[in-house]
């Protein structure tokens, strides 16, 4: 590493300058210093070089922005809007300063789409790279998990699928020179947020990051009622054709990754006359109904 810890500050100091009022004391003193709200939601998360990203797959601004979507999505799955962003980043000392920047860069642009500010951060030195982030939001009214309540619609905010359908592109070296071959990849490296669903009517709400499946039930559970969901409704999603046909190329059932592909940082919510895909209902009892299945798709996992 040909540079110094200041030099590093002083990039990060002009790719997140802003002249945004909520700042009061921004990068390079020992803490900042906002305004704040009476409610305040936080959320910590973590990418792990090898594990969540890989530098041969991703580039730094990939890499930027896709923990920046995990950590901004957790505070929209509260019903809130996300105010600040802090970053901790590990670095093995073999980086240029570009990757470093571009890091950066990535991280600001998936923040300004939020009208999120990255405030500051720390660095260090570690046999490999790892980002952790905090996220702090604001809002008067956070839904939970909990409150589903029996006749609601269930609705996502998009077709899930598409960044397991990448991982699976890239892991087994396949060919991607068609148009959804990119968009998987691309939708892998780092995931679209659906930053205009309204969701702030919903009675619960949640980000998919760790599959359709482990949330729904997870949901239920909160909310002790039953989520039957309805694959025919899934299946009439616009971009399912197209997801189905790239699984078919692969010889994939589709289904392994709508209902256990991970970290597409899809919206999950219940209520009535939501926007999005309508994919079931809430109905008396517990857990899930409706799948019927030949083989239990194999959900995302952080451990593997």
């Amino acid at each position: 590493m040909g540079f110094s810890e200041a030099e590093v500050i002083a990039v990060l100091q002009e790719v997140f300058a802003t002249p945004d009022p909520r700042i009061i004391v921004g990068i390079g003193d020992d803490a900042a210093v906002v305004t704040g709200s009476s409610q305040q939601v936080i959320s910590t998360d973590m990418a792990v070089e090898g594990v969540h990203f890989k530098r041969e797959w991703s580039s730094a601004f990939d890499i930027g922005r896709r923990i920046t979507a995990a950590n901004i999505a957790d505070v929209l799955a509260m019903g809130a809007r996300c105010d600040y962003l802090v970053a901790a980043v590990s670095l093995t000392g073999s980086e240029e300063l570009s990757w470093i920047e571009n890091l950066a860069r990535g991280m600001k642009a998936e923040a300004d789409k939020a009208n999120a500010v990255i405030v500051g951060g720390d660095i260090a030195r570690a046999p490999s790279i790892t980002i952790a982030m905090t996220a702090i939001g604001s809002t008067s009214h956070p839904i939970l998990r909990s409150g589903a309540q029996i006749g609601d619609g269930i609705f996502l905010s998009s077709l899930p699928g598409w960044s397991a359908a990448g991982l699976h592109l890239l892991t087994h070296e396949l060919a991607t020179t068609s148009e959804m071959s990119k968009k998987a990849i691309s939708e892998f490296r780092a995931p679209t947020l659906d930053y205009e669903i309204d969701f702030s009517s919903a009675t619960s709400l949640s980000d998919i990051s760790d599959s359709l499946i482990v949330q729904v039930t997870q949901m239920a559970a909160a909310s002790g009622s039953s989520f039957a969901l309805d694959t025919e409704l899934i299946s009439r999603a616009p971009e399912f054709s197209e997801l189905n046909s790239l699984a078919q190329e692969v010889n994939i059932d589709v289904w392994n990754w709508i209902l256990g592909g991970g970290e597409d940082h899809v919206f999950l919510a219940t209520g009535a006359n939501l926007p999005g895909l309508r994919i079931g209902k809430i109905i008396e009892g517990s857990g899930i109904s409706g799948l019927e299945m030949k083989k239990a798709p194999v959900s995302w996992s952080h451990f593997t």
